[in-house]
């Protein structure tokens, strides 16, 4: 059995990871950091410190009606993103530990897609000015 880094829990909430292939357990947040527990496999699980955590970003559609999933994202092993079956909740509960200033909304469809094609028509300008 895997040992929990944290000494005191202020939530457990079903949940899925998207490391890899979905998985369905079980999230915990605590005093010293977020976990998360597989239902299938014991030793899949992550556990993430509190000092590890660079920021949270949150898909959020309908003007905040629905998050269907966030990220946390780690100071040196890049991202790991989750779904909650409650996630304002589990997003209150981050806000406790995380500053609120990194917790972030992550960009929309639309809003990739006009930085995508910003950066092409920049890229197609430098080249046209090089050549000319």
């Amino acid at each position: 059995m895997v040992e929990s880094i944290n000494t005191k829990v202020d939530l457990v909430i079903k949940g899925t990871s998207y490391i890899g292939l979905g998985r369905y357990g079980q999230i915990m947040i605590g005093d010293k950091g977020f976990e998360f527990y597989s239902d299938h496999n014991v030793k899949d699980y992550v556990q993430i410190p509190w000092s590890e955590v660079s920021y949270v970003a949150a898909s959020v559609m309908f003007k905040g009606k629905w998050i269907p999933r966030f990220a946390i994202f780690t100071k040196s092993n890049g991202h790991y993103t989750f779904a909650a079956r409650d996630a304002k909740k589990t997003l209150r509960a981050i806000r406790v530990y995380v500053d609120p200033k990194n917790m972030v909304r992550s960009l929309t469809f639309f809003q990739v897609l006009r930085r995508g094609s910003r950066n092409i028509l920049k890229k197609l300008k430098a080249k046209v000015g090089r050549h000319s």
